[in-house]
C-alpha cells in the first residue's frame, strides 16, 4: 500500500493536538468575561479581593479537584449497617477523594458559610449572593454532586435563622458555618415520599407532640440526598391536621443532644444515573425525635423559602456546568484538525459552538441578576421580593432544562472520546439531568412562575426591571414589544395553565436579552450585546425554519480558553 505523505493540504498545523487535553487549564483565567462580570455586579473592594481566591479556586477545577470529582464519581459511598464488631452502628463510608473536596468546599473556601457570617477567605463581613454564587459557579464546573449537600447547608442555615427559635439558632449555627470539619454539621432536606412529591399535601409522615416540647417523627421519606448529614429540615403531618395546614416544618438531629442517636434510619442508598459522589438514600423514622420550626400551619411555606434558595442554587449548577461544557468544547474546536482545518474554522462547528455558547452566557447573566434581586430582597428593598420570586423559577427551569442540551453538544465536540468516562462530557451529561428534577420538575416550576405572578403581584415587577435594563431601548429595539408579548403570554397562561413552559421561557429569553444588554453598556462589551441579539433572534422572534440563514458572526464570541493561560498546545 502507498501512503502519500502530508502534501500542503494535510500539513499538521502549529499546535494541533489529534485527542485535546484541557486537563490542567485554570478555569477563571480561560473564562475572562468571568471577571469582568464579577466586577459589575460585586462591590469593588470585595471583587479585588477574591480575585486572587478565584484565580486558585479556577486552577483547582481544571486540575486536581477534577481529578476528585473523577475519582469520587467512580468509587461511589457505601452504607454500612453495623461495625466490624456486630453494632448496630450505621454509617456511610466515602471514597478519600469526596472527604478532600468536602475540606475544599465547607473549609477552604467556606462555600456553606460565606453568607452567613464573616472571617471567610479573610473577608470582614458576610459576603453577599453574588460572591457565594461565583465560587459556586467556578467549583461546580469540576464537581457537581458535593455542590448539593454545600447547597442544602447553607440553605438549612438561611432557613433556621428565619424562622427558628433563639435557642435553636444559638445551639446550631455555630456547627452549620463552621470551616472545620470535625465540628461541622452538614444539612439536608427530607420532604419527598412516595405519594407524596410536588404534591406536599399528601405528605403522609405523621409528627406527634411530646410532653417536653419535642416531636416524634414516623414514617418514610423516599428521596434523601445527604441522608448522613447531621440536620435535616422535614415535612411532617401533626396529627389529626389535614390538609396543607396540617404540615409543619421540623428540624431534625442526626445526634440527640445527649449523644445517642436518633431514631432514624437510612434504608438503603440510591443507584443514581449522575450525582454518585454523593450520597441519596431512604429514611426511616421511628419516633425520630425533632424541633419545629417556625408555625405550625406554615411548614410549606418555610420550607419554601429552602426550597427557592436550592432553586437558585440549581440554577447556578446549570450554569457552571454549561461553562464547563462550552470550555471544552472551545479547547478542543481550537485544536483538534480535521481536513487540513481546526475544527472552529468550520461553519457548521462554529454554529454549534455559538449554539452551546448563548444558553450558557443567558444562564450566567440570569444567575447574577438574581444573586443580586436576593441581596436585594434580604435587604427589605421595596419591590425586590416579587423580582427574586419570579427570577428564582425562571433561572430554575430554563438554564437547567438548557444544560441537558449543551453538555450533550459538547460530548459530541470531542466525537467518541466524549462518550468515554475518562472524560469529563459523560459525567456533566449525566449530572446536568438531575437540575430539572431537583426542588421540582419542569412542570412545577413553570406552575410556579405563574403562582409568583398572581400571587406575589411578580410580573408587572418583572416588566419593570426588563425596561430599566432596556433603558432607552436604542441598543436594542426589538426587545420592547418582545417584552410586552411576554408578558402578555404569561398572562394569558394565569388562565391557561396549559401556556405555563411557552410562558415561562418567553419571560427568562426577554429578560435575559435586556440584562445581557445591560451588562454590556456597564462594561463597553460590545460581544455581550451581540449575545442579547443573539437570544432575541433564535429563541424570541419569529423566523422562518425554511428559509436560508447566513452565519451568525461569532468572532468575539468563540475565543481559545487556552489562549488566557498559555495553553495554546
Amino acid at each position: 500500500m502507498h501512503i502519500r505523505p502530508p502534501g500542503p493540504d494535510h500539513a499538521p498545523l502549529a499546535g494541533a493536538a489529534a485527542i485535546p487535553d484541557s486537563h490542567g487549564l485554570n478555569l477563571f483565567r480561560a473564562d475572562p468575561a468571568l471577571a469582568r462580570l464579577a466586577s459589575l455586579y460585586l462591590p469593588d473592594a470585595l471583587a479585588a479581593h477574591l480575585a486572587p481566591h478565584l484565580d486558585r479556586l479556577g486552577a483547582l477545577a481544571g486540575g486536581s479537584l477534577d481529578a476528585l470529582a473523577m475519582a469520587a464519581d467512580r468509587n461511589p459511598p457505601v452504607l454500612h449497617q453495623r461495625n466490624r464488631r456486630g453494632e448496630d452502628a450505621q454509617s456511610v463510608e466515602y471514597h478519600p477523594a469526596y472527604r478532600e473536596m468536602e475540606r475544599l468546599a465547607f473549609g477552604e473556601f467556606g462555600l456553606a458559610a460565606l453568607s452567613h457570617r464573616a472571617g471567610v477567605l479573610g473577608w470582614d463581613a458576610p459576603m453577599p449572593p453574588a460572591a457565594k454564587y461565583l465560587l459556586t459557579y467556578l467549583f461546580v464546573q469540576a464537581e457537581f454532586g458535593l455542590c448539593c449537600p454545600v447547597s442544602m447547608t447553607d440553605s438549612l442555615t438561611r432557613t433556621l435563622r428565619k424562622f427558628g427559635s433563639p435557642d435553636l439558632i444559638a445551639r446550631y449555627l455555630p456547627a452549620l458555618t463552621s470551616q472545620d470539619l470535625d465540628a461541622l454539621n452538614q444539612g439536608a432536606m427530607f420532604m419527598t415520599e412516595q405519594g407524596a412529591g410536588s404534591d406536599i399535601a399528601a405528605t403522609v409522615v405523621r409528627a406527634a407532640p411530646q410532653e417536653d416540647g419535642t416531636w416524634a417523627l414516623t414514617g418514610d421519606k423516599w428521596f434523601c440526598s445527604n441522608p448522613d448529614a447531621e440536620l435535616a429540615m422535614v415535612l411532617a403531618r401533626r396529627e389529626d391536621a389535614p390538609g396543607l395546614r396540617g404540615v409543619s416544618l421540623f428540624l431534625l438531629p442526626r445526634t440527640l443532644p445527649d449523644g445517642r442517636p436518633n431514631h432514624h434510619r437510612i434504608v438503603r442508598l440510591k443507584p443514581k444515573l449522575g450525582t454518585r459522589s454523593m450520597a441519596s438514600g431512604e429514611v426511616t423514622m421511628n419516633g425520630a425525635v425533632a424541633w419545629m420550626v417556625g408555625e405550625p400551619e406554615a411548614g410549606f411555606r418555610q420550607m419554601a423559602d429552602m426550597v427557592n434558595n436550592s432553586r437558585l442554587s440549581n440554577g447556578v449548577r446549570a450554569a457552571g456546568m454549561m461553562r464547563r461544557a462550552v470550555t471544552e468544547a472551545l479547547f478542543i474546536a481550537h485544536r483538534r484538525v480535521a481536513f487540513g482545518k481546526r475544527l472552529v474554522e468550520m461553519p457548521l462547528m462554529r454554529r454549534q459552538l455559538l449554539k452551546m455558547t448563548v444558553p450558557m452566557e443567558q444562564a450566567r447573566t440570569m444567575v447574577f441578576q438574581t444573586a443580586e434581586a436576593l441581596r436585594r430582597s434580604d435587604a427589605g428593598e421595596e419591590g425586590a421580593y416579587p423580582l427574586l420570586r419570579i427570577l428564582t423559577p425562571l433561572v430554575k427551569f430554563r438554564a437547567c432544562r438548557d444544560a441537558r442540551k449543551v453538555t450533550g453538544d459538547a460530548m459530541e465536540v470531542r466525537g467518541g472520546c466524549g462518550y468515554i468516562e475518562e472524560w469529563s462530557d459523560a459525567r456533566l451529561m449525566r449530572d446536568s439531568h438531575l437540575g430539572s428534577i431537583w426542588e421540582g420538575t419542569s412542570n412545577i416550576v413553570a406552575l410556579d412562575v405563574l403562582r409568583a405572578a398572581t400571587r406575589e403581584g411578580s410580573l408587572p415587577v418583572l416588566r419593570d426591571h426588563a425596561r430599566g435594563l432596556l433603558g432607552n431601548n436604542e441598543a436594542l429595539p426589538e426587545a420592547a414589544p418582545a417584552l410586552e408579548r411576554a408578558i402578555a403570554l404569561a398572562e394569558a397562561a394565569q388562565g391557561d395553565p396549559a401556556l405555563a413552559r411557552q410562558a415561562t421561557s418567553a419571560l427568562y429569553h426577554v429578560t435575559s436579552a435586556a440584562a445581557m444588554a445591560w451588562e454590556a453598556g456597564r462594561l463597553g462589551a460590545p460581544e455581550r450585546l451581540a449575545l442579547a441579539r443573539l437570544v432575541l433572534r433564535h429563541r424570541v422572534l419569529p423566523h422562518d425554519p425554511l428559509a436560508a440563514e447566513a452565519e451568525d458572526d461569532a468572532r468575539d464570541l468563540l475565543n481559545d480558553p487556552g489562549a488566557q493561560t498559555g495553553e495554546n498546545a
